[in-house]
C-alpha cells in the first residue's frame, strides 16, 4: 500500500525469450539472488504482487500471484493487459524483472501524482520514456485491447492513446540506475559497477606509475575510470585569496567551484574510504572503475606495491589483497598472486578477474 492515499498493485513483467541475453534474464542471478526475486522482495510487503509470465511453473513463490499470457509473441503489452485484468487495486505499478535497482520509493512517489486527471504515470529521464516504469489504471484494459486487435503492440501506442502524465526524475533525488534495465550480457556485467579497488604502497613505491598504466588498460577495453587519491603527507593547500578559500576561511565545510566543463570541490574534514566510495556511487555518471591511491591500512581491496629500495616488505592485512606488485617477494612468501612490475597484462587480467569486470 502507498504511502499516499492511493492503494496500488505490484505488477512485474517477467518478459519473453530473452534472445539478446541468451538466457532467461529474471532468473540471472544478481547479488545472490534472481533479478526478479530481488523485485519481489523489494515490494513483498504490498497487498498484491503479480507476475506476468509466458511460461508456467518458473516464478511460483509465496508472497506472489502469477498470471499468464493468452496471446504470444506480441511483447509486454500483453504482459500488462494480463496484470491489469487480475489486479484487485484500481492502479497498477507496473516494472520489468530485468530493473534490478526499482524500488518501492520510486513506485511511491509516483503514486504521489494520482488523480482523477490521468490514466497513466510514467517516468522519463533525459534520455527516454520509460513505459515499464509507470502506474496504469484498470480503466485503460478496453484501450489496450483495442490496440492489441488492430495489431499495434507498442508500449507507447499505449501512452499516446490515453491521458498520460509524463514524470520526471531530473530534479529528483532518484538514483538514474532505478530506470536501468539489462538487455545483453555485458549490461548485466556492468551492474555492480563502479567497482573499487586502491593501490598502495609506500612514498616512491611506483604507485601511480602502475595506475597510469592500468588507467589505459581500463579505457582502452571499454571502461570509464576515475581515480581517488589519499595524501598521506597532507599535501592538499588552499589557494589564497580565491573565493572558494574565503568561504572555507569563513567556516564552511564544503566549497564546490563549476563550470562548463566540470567542477572541483573542497572538503574540509577527515572522511575514511569507505564514505568516498559511497559519495562517488551517487554522482549522476559515476566512473566504471575507480581506483583509489594510497589507504594502504583501509579494508579495501588493494593491489600493494612493494620495491625493495624503498621497503621491502609487506605491510597490507592480506585478506585485502588482489595481489603484490614487486621486484623483492617470491610468489612463495604470499598468500596471493604476485607480479613484477612489467607484467602490466597479468596485473590486468588478475584485477578483472578479481572484480568480475
Amino acid at each position: 500500500m502507498s504511502k499516499g492515499t492511493h492503494a496500488f498493485s505490484i505488477g512485474i513483467l517477467a518478459g519473453g525469450k530473452s534472445t539478446r541475453m541468451g538466457q532467461n534474464k529474471a532468473l540471472m542471478e544478481f547479488q545472490n539472488e534472481t533479478m526478479i526475486g530481488r523485485i519481489s522482495r523489494e515490494f513483498k510487503d504490498y497487498p498484491e504482487v503479480l507476475i506476468s509470465a509466458a511460461e508456467r511453473g518458473l516464478y511460483e513463490a509465496p508472497g506472489v500471484r502469477v498470471v499468464y499470457d493468452e496471446a504470444d509473441s506480441i511483447g509486454p503489452i500483453e504482459g500488462i493487459r494480463r496484470i491489469l485484468s487480475e489486479a484487485k487495486e484500481e492502479f497498477v505499478f507496473v516494472c520489468a524483472a530485468d530493473m534490478p535497482f526499482v524500488n518501492r520509493e520510486i513506485a511511491e512517489y509516483l503514486a504521489e501524482f494520482i488523480s482523477s486527471d490521468y490514466d497513466c504515470y510514467v517516468v522519463t529521464d533525459e534520455d527516454r520514456v520509460h513505459p515499464l516504469l509507470a502506474i496504469y489504471s484498470k480503466r485503460i484494459l478496453p484501450v489496450i485491447e483495442n490496440l492489441i486487435r488492430r495489431g499495434k503492440y507498442r508500449l507507447m501506442e499505449i501512452l499516446n492513446a490515453v491521458r498520460t502524465k509524463y514524470i520526471s526524475l531530473e530534479h529528483t533525488d532518484f538514483d538514474k540506475r532505478v530506470t536501468r534495465n539489462v538487455n545483453t550480457r555485458d549490461e548485466f556485467l556492468r551492474l555492480s559497477l563502479p567497482a573499487f579497488f586502491t593501490v598502495s604502497g609506500f612514498h616512491n613505491s611506483g604507485k601511480t606509475g602502475l595506475i597510469e598504466k592500468l588507467i589505459n588498460e581500463f579505457i582502452r577495453t571499454g571502461y570509464t575510470v576515475g581515480v581517488l587519491k589519499h595524501d598521506g603527507q597532507d599535501h592538499i593547500k588552499r589557494v589564497p585569496d580565491t573565493d572558494s578559500d574565503r568561504y572555507l576561511s569563513a567556516g564552511a565545510g564544503l566549497a564546490v567551484v563549476t563550470s562548463d566543463s566540470g567542477y572541483q570541490m573542497e572538503v574540509r574534514r577527515k572522511t575514511d574510504p569507505q564514505v568516498l566510495t559511497e559519495y562517488i556511487r551517487r554522482l549522476p555518471e559515476p566512473p566504471d572503475i575507480c581506483i583509489l591511491e594510497g589507504f594502504k591500512h583501509s579494508q579495501v581491496p588493494k593491489i600493494e606495491v612493494v620495491r625493495r629500495e624503498v621497503h621491502p616488505e609487506s605491510v597490507a592485512d592480506p585478506a585485502t589483497l588482489i595481489c603484490i606488485v614487486t621486484d623483492c617477494i617470491s610468489p612463495e612468501e604470499a598468500s596471493c598472486p604476485v607480479f613484477g612490475f612489467d607484467d602490466i597484462q597479468g596485473i590486468f587480467s588478475c584485477l578483472r578477474e578479481y572484480l568480475s569486470v
